[in-house]
């Protein structure tokens, strides 16, 4: 089975919103063990809408549509599929009955551009959006049925989730079963990491893909079929020992997320203290619900005054060492850890750039600390200076990657191949 996606809108097309709908439509697909073959993105041009439908709706088996369902004149999906029906739009007089309903059940007037979302093709299968005004509906065009949905992120996975997904599963005769293995890297490399796996032997059916979206870069592992899927745990386990300690997380999106997944089942609590990455840290980890059953504080201090009066680092230590050293930082962290009596504490001071480098530290440098009721660990690594946020994401990863290592119980320091570290 042939699966397509077609997103609208000039705003998407141009750019000037991310796309957030279809890598999400992608991903929920793939966990139900769904492949996605093709996705085309077109704006909100009535002709450019027609061809694509039709085109389209030749090749693929399943295509679902985006956007394109509002009461504005922008708004064109459900002209557009009539007219690539040669059919006209009718009124769906229940999904009228429930846009006034909603109107009237949130107290407020119904404009009457809105009856415009009750009106579809004459051949449409209403499909419910439980959450918004907008209708969904599918049509059967050619080979395909083309399943039309809202572009808003809420209203969209809400109906993609308990719609289209089973309608796929429903009509599915004969489609392969794919899954899919993903392995979370930093600190090295993609062609160092494909040098890693050169000549690894593939089962027939699986295939080995890479994805960089900084700090990360992940190796994805599609199995298609029955027995790909039966060998996919031992060509991981093969990637995992090619990789070593390259790989930071298995099925996860990010760092924090491993991070937080622990400290929840550990029960430990962490505090943080952030110069150069100024709040990336703490911000990483509140991304998840849950985050203050072990987020002791999180501290952006930035200035040196700041560093002595609230974490109790040494005037003399900055002067004798400077803000950017271990010593600055495994004070911090210290200092961090203490004010809480925490589990553990992150430090971070460095020079995120573009400007403030010296010839002994130049741009790009970070000093990273880990304060357990242990001891210390603390390292100084020389990040790419290709910019300012690329700087401090990369040294909030690395900061993740020794608390979780130290949760894992593992080495905490560790040589990072595209990251130098600093003799101390």
């Amino acid at each position: 089975m042939k699966i397509e996606m077609i997103c609208t809108g000039e705003e998407v097309l141009s750019g000037q919103i991310v796309d957030t709908n279809a890598a999400w439509a992608a991903n929920a697909l793939m966990d139900h063990g769904i492949e996605m073959q093709q996705r085309i993105t077109v704006g909100d041009r009535l002709d450019d809408l027609v061809e694509v439908f039709r085109q389209r709706s030749e090749h693929a088996d399943v295509i679902l549509v985006n956007g394109g369902l509002g009461p504005t004149s922008d708004d064109m999906s459900s002209e557009a599929m009539a007219m690539a029906k040669g059919e006209p739009l009718v009124e769906c007089t229940l999904w009228r009955e429930r846009i006034e309903e909603w109107f009237t059940r949130n107290g407020r007037h119904m404009p009457e551009s809105n009856l415009k979302q009750a009106m579809l093709p004459a051949s449409a299968i209403m499909v419910d959006n439980p959450v918004g005004t907008a209708c969904g509906f599918r049509v059967k065009l050619n080979r395909a049925w083309l399943f039309f949905t809202p572009g808003v992120p809420f209203e969209f996975k809400k109906m993609v989730t308990e719609q289209f997904i089973p309608f796929v599963e429903q009509i599915a005769d004969s489609h392969v079963e794919v899954e899919v293995q993903k392995l979370l890297t930093i600190g090295q490399g993609e062609s160092a990491l494909a040098d890693k796996l050169e000549g690894m032997p593939l089962p027939e059916g699986m295939t080995l893909g890479y994805r960089s979206f900084m700090p990360y870069i992940e190796i994805k592992l599609f199995a298609r079929g029955v027995e790909a899927i039966a060998e996919l745990d031992r060509v991981k386990d093969e990637v995992l020992a090619r990789l070593g300690d390259a790989v930071v997380g298995h099925n996860v999106t990010s760092l924090a997320q491993v991070i937080h997944n622990g400290l929840l089942s550990s029960g430990k609590r962490l505090s943080i203290a952030e110069s150069c990455t100024g709040g990336m840290i703490a911000n990483n980890l509140v991304a998840f619900a849950g985050s203050s059953q072990y987020l002791d504080q999180g501290l952006v201090t930035y200035s040196n005054e700041s560093k002595v009066r609230v974490l109790g680092v040494k005037p003399a230590t900055l002067d004798d060492h400077g803000a950017v050293s271990i010593a600055t930082v495994e004070e911090m962290a210290k200092g961090a850890r203490g004010l809480l009596d925490s589990d553990y504490a992150l430090a971070t001071s460095g020079i995120a750039g573009p400007e403030g480098g010296s010839e002994a530290k130049p741009v790009g440098t970070v000093a990273i600390a880990l304060a357990t009721r242990q001891g210390v660990y603390s390292q100084m690594l020389k990040f790419p200076a290709r910019s300012r946020e690329l700087v401090r994401q990369l040294s909030t990863a690395v900061a993740l990657d020794m608390l979780r290592r130290e949760l894992q119980e593992s080495p905490v320091l560790v040589d990072y191949s595209s990251y130098p570290r600093f003799a101390r």
